[in-house]
């Protein structure tokens, strides 16, 4: 089965093909314009997306050394997202498949993170819990084998990837500020500043997670201090918000694993490129027995090799039919 998978579900156009169950093709295209801005623009996002993603397309297929006219599916991210960039790729796929009178899956691009550790074995073993952990989202699922899921937990203002770009920004880290910071925070002490941990104590039958109270506290203590101190302990502020950040994701996902007497983690999404959370996942797993499953970082950011590897999970399933009906058990939870 040959699949194209494409995604722009936010910054980044990108196009893959899979082979079997092999990824012949993940051509991605990062959107350098809106680090001007400090942040992603909408609006350049869907026009940089009409910009590359006829190239980005063909690319993947040369790469992978396929024909067009051998493709068997074509999917692509249905949202969530920016509504805007969503639509040149979802568009796009839909009218491609069309002419080729090809099977089109739209894929939810959540749950193309939850099953992206199914891109390269070994596999979870079902059932699993899985943290998705990215920019725009932070949630906790319980997985089934048929691809259904339940989810236990979700951030209730902001998700872990803002925590990391909006704290960065106010130590004047260029966006997007988490890759900076995991850099820096490997050079500071993390204990240096005890940042709040919200939803930790008390709460251990409730997965859900808070950063809007570190935000505000890491702005509250920057604002009493000087540029010459923050200069000074740059380094040691990027590990203590960070220690913040990754403590309590640990902390739930390992809650939640015992209390459904789960053996196995999958963590996916942008944050889990952090090396501080993939250290501390690896160390909390060992201790009680864990398996753990954490994409390589290539596949851990927006990639449109997760959406052709849930398409490919779908078809084996039977599962193409409802696919095309745009049935997502999550789509309606995160369509704002």
């Amino acid at each position: 089965m040959n699949i194209l998978g494409i995604e722009s579900s936010c910054d980044d156009t990108s196009a893959a093909v899979l082979k079997g169950n092999m990824v012949a093709s993940n051509i991605i295209s990062s959107h350098l314009a809106h680090r001007e801005f400090g942040g992603v623009v909408p609006e350049i996002a869907s026009r940089e997306h009409e910009r590359l993603i006829v190239s980005v397309v063909q690319r993947a297929l040369e790469e992978a050394n396929i024909k067009k006219s051998d493709l068997d599916i074509v999917a692509a991210t249905a949202g969530p997202g920016l509504i805007g960039a969503v639509l040149v790729g979802l568009n796009f796929a839909e009218a491609f498949a069309f002419a080729l009178q090809k099977p089109f899956v739209p894929i939810n691009h959540i749950e193309a993170h939850i099953f992206s550790n199914f891109i390269e074995a070994p596999y979870p073993n079902f059932p699993f819990v899985s943290l998705t952990v990215s920019g725009g989202h932070t949630l906790l699922a319980l997985v089934q084998d048929d691809l259904s899921y339940r989810i236990i937990g979700r951030t209730i203002d902001d998700a872990a990837g803002e925590a990391f770009d909006k704290t960065g920004k106010m130590l004047g880290l260029p966006y997007p500020a988490g890759p900076t910071m995991d850099k820096l925070a490997r050079q500071g002490n993390p204990n240096f500043q005890k940042f709040p941990q919200a939803l930790t104590k008390g709460y251990d039958e409730n997965f859900d997670f808070s950063f809007s109270g570190l935000k505000t506290s890491v702005q509250t203590y920057l604002a009493k201090q000087t540029p010459a101190f923050i200069e000074a302990h740059r380094a040691d502020l990027c590990a203590s918000i960070q220690n913040a950040i990754t403590s309590v994701l640990v902390l739930k996902t390992i809650q939640a694993a015992e209390k459904f007497g789960v053996k196995t983690i999958s963590v996916a999404g942008g944050v889990s490129a952090n090396s501080e959370l993939r250290r501390k996942f690896e160390h909390a797993c060992s201790g009680k027995g864990i398996a753990l499953h954490i994409p390589k970082p290539i596949y851990s950011t927006d990639n449109a090799a997760m959406i052709a590897t849930l398409a490919r999970l779908k078809a084996e399933r039977g599962l193409i039919e409802r696919a095309l009906r745009y049935d997502y058990p999550a789509f309606a939870a995160f369509q704002g």
